[in-house]
């Protein structure tokens, strides 16, 4: 099948995610796991590098800075989904 050359859509270049899920931290990859969103391993290796030049490689802060980050993205989210009632809405 010939391929439609006359688009002037940007070619994307297909990324394999679990390649570069596998390329992650392990440490990273366990928190991945357990995480409540569903991050990209590009968005999360990102925040990790810059957690890891903030934290001087602390990774037990790390880990907390990685939490908190995913509870406020939470919170934000919790009254455009469920309301402004909902009992997770005043966190944050």
């Amino acid at each position: 099948m010939r391929r439609n050359l006359a688009t002037r859509l940007k070619c994307r270049i297909r990324a394999r995610p679990m390649d570069r899920y596998d390329r992650l931290p392990l440490t990273l990859r366990h928190w991945l796991a357990q995480a409540a969103l569903p991050w990209s391993p590009h968005s999360a290796h990102r925040l990790w590098l810059r957690l890891q030049r903030e934290e001087a490689g602390d990774v037990q802060a790390m880990l907390r800075r990685m939490q908190l980050t995913e509870q406020r993205m939470l919170a934000r989210d919790v009254p455009k989904i469920w309301g402004a009632g909902h009992p997770a809405a005043d966190q944050g």
